[in-house]
């Protein structure tokens, strides 16, 4: 096949698939370069999640009639000269391909006035098809309208995701921007339902409380640090503010929202032995330094950068994070003391598990050369009776069932420590209790008999507009389980009831929870909503570890865990407990030697 030079409209459409992946690469590219043009309002409207419609008008500094064919061709830009310049980019957009890229696969609009210009003009384009320019009456400024996104290209739209996930696209990137720009007022809408709204007078704080609630954006920790020529500003959130998952870290690089592994190992590092594992912080960083060390010309939609000196950058954001946490958050001093310290006191009169432990004789068993094994199964085929709630019952390793166990004690204020027929017991007390919650709360809902407990005061949440459009899609789900949660203004929920079962917890923590869960899996099958929504729940309501239990919690911890039909793994397949065999015991000692 000889070699030919491709069509306009094809190398056009190929290079647009670089730029515009999505509806919200095209919301970033529009409102870049707004912001390039000096604007201070931004409107943003979409429709049918991006696809059908995105338009962003601003009162930037437009551009002039004349200007209009040339400003959609390809590589037509006034940010650039020569190639010495890609070396001090101060802008945020350079390479003058955005609006050829969006107008070569959608049905495009540019209206624009320059502030020089009496009367303001209209190009149309559409597949890549340039038309001819009208003389209109505008306002100064531009407005771009975007319909029919891939409508000549319907193998990428077949790529875009349901319509909840486009839309929490463009939220999260308007979120992340009107941070960045506080000066300006943005705008964003969808029909008539205004989805993020701020005032433009400069206080981040203030749009910290309208994306996350007032309550939150009062605990974050203010970020201010120079050193020679770096500066970082920005807020993080205090060690007991974290979520399950990094999509809550922003940073920014001279005003570029980037997307930057290192940066975000430098945040976490600050927190090094300050978080939990699986917790990470809510952070919102800009980071300023000279242009010329930082090369943003490494990736085709300007996600990523490269900076001349990157371990000091990120020497530079650790050191600034991490003293802003120690001066928000400072380390207790213990003694060894206080550590060895028992907050457990026993009644003296306490009386005894009444159980009538008659155990079968028999070894479980064994993981290899003495290593201890997750209890996959019960000691024996069968128990003897019990009394009490144990009464008549028969312990099957089929079912999954665990011996009727004698509890010792806590230990690591983590693991209750419980002797069996067979040996010993370490049972994780945050993952048993998952499963004793979970257990309940689905035989309840199979049951169709969840008892609701309304709240004397109802709580109102606010939660970011990607996170609220979310909790809005499921709320079904959410109240077939015995919460009752409504609409409360833009981005706004109030709890009135919770589950019964869950009437002692904190109903923000099930919230954020099941925001959590759904943003996990985009595609979530029907059938399985209501169990990973359930375990959720469960996960983050259970008891934590590090929480000391009375002795009569443990007791009651581990009865409800023996009487669970799964009891030897949480809901989510982690192991509850972990058995110490009687005969691995004995090797271990030196009491039998090894096979």
């Amino acid at each position: 096949m000889p070699i030919q030079i491709l069509p306009p409209e094809v190398a056009s459409q190929i290079a647009a698939g670089e730029v515009i992946e999505r509806p919200a690469s095209v919301v970033k590219e529009l409102v870049e370069n707004a912001l390039d043009a000096g604007a201070s309002v931004i409107s943003i409207e979409i429709g049918g999640a991006g696809r059908s419609l995105v338009r962003v008008t601003d009162n930037g500094s437009g551009i002039p009639l004349e200007e209009l064919p040339l400003a959609v061709e390809r590589h037509a830009t006034s940010k650039l000269r020569t190639a010495s310049d890609l070396f001090h980019i101060t802008t945020l957009g350079f390479r003058g391909e955005a609006l050829a890229s969006i107008g070569s696969v959608s049905r495009m609009t540019l209206t624009s006035r320059a502030a020089v210009s009496p009367i303001g003009g209209r190009i149309r384009v559409e597949g890549g098809k340039i038309g001819s320019v009208e003389v209109v009456g505008a306002p100064v400024g531009t407005s771009v309208q975007v319909e029919d996104l891939f409508f000549n290209v319907p193998a990428r739209l077949k790529f875009l995701k349901q319509d909840l996930t486009e839309r929490r696209a463009i939220d999260i990137l308007l979120a992340r921007y009107a941070l960045a720009y506080p000066h300006v007022r943005f705008k964003l809408s969808e029909g008539k339902t205004i989805v993020l709204q701020t005032a433009g007078d400069g206080d981040r704080r203030a749009i910290l409380a309208a994306l996350y609630g007032v309550e939150t954006a009062q605990q974050m920790l203010e970020v201010i640090a120079e050193e020679d020529q770096y500066h970082l500003t920005g807020f993080l959130s205090p060690v007991a503010l974290t979520r399950s998952n990094r999509k809550e870290i922003a940073f920014f690089v001279n005003g570029r929202w980037v997307q930057d592994v290192p940066l975000t190992t430098a945040l976490l590092q600050a927190y090094h032995t300050l978080l939990m594992v699986g917790r990470y912080p809510l952070a919102t960083l800009f980071l300023e330094l000279p242009a010329e060390e930082v090369d943003v010309n490494v990736h085709p939609a300007k996600a990523e950068v490269r900076f001349r000196n990157p371990d000091r950058v990120f020497s530079f954001v650790q050191r600034a994070a991490r003293r802003t946490l120690l001066a928000y958050t400072p380390i207790p001093q213990a003694s060894p003391q206080q550590l060895w310290k028992s907050e457990i006191k026993l009644e003296p009169k306490e009386s005894p598990r009444q159980i009538d432990l008659a155990w079968t004789v028999g070894h479980g068993t064994t993981a290899g050369q003495g290593q201890p094994e997750i209890a996959a199964g019960p000691a024996s085929k069968t128990g003897t009776s019990a009394s009490g709630p144990y009464a008549n019952t028969t312990v099957s390793s089929e079912s999954g069932r665990i011996p009727l166990l004698r509890l010792i004690g806590q230990v690591g204020a983590a693991y209750l420590v419980a002797e069996g027929p067979d040996g010993l017991y370490l049972i994780d007390q945050h993952a048993a209790h998952e499963r004793v919650l979970f257990e309940k709360l689905m035989s309840q809902y199979a049951q169709k008999d969840l008892p609701a407990q309304a709240l004397l005061t109802p709580v109102v949440v606010t939660l970011p507009p990607h996170s609220a459009r979310t909790l809005e899609a499921h709320l079904p789900f959410l109240n077939a389980f015995g919460f009752q949660v409504e609409p409360f203004g833009p981005n706004t929920f109030q709890v009135r009831a919770v589950p019964t079962l869950f009437a002692a917890a904190n109903p923000v923590e099930a919230l954020y929870a099941l925001v959590d869960d759904f943003e996990e899996d985009e595609t979530p099958l029907q059938t399985e909503v209501e169990v990973r929504l359930a375990a959720r729940v469960c996960k983050r309501l259970a008891i934590k570890a590090g929480q000391t239990l009375s002795p009569e919690e443990q007791r009651t911890l581990l009865n409800d865990l023996e009487l669970c039909a799964s009891p030897r793994t949480c809901p989510h397949g982690r192991p509850t407990m972990i058995h110490l065999s009687v005969e691995m015991l004995e090797r271990q000692f030196g009491r039998r030697g090894a096979r």
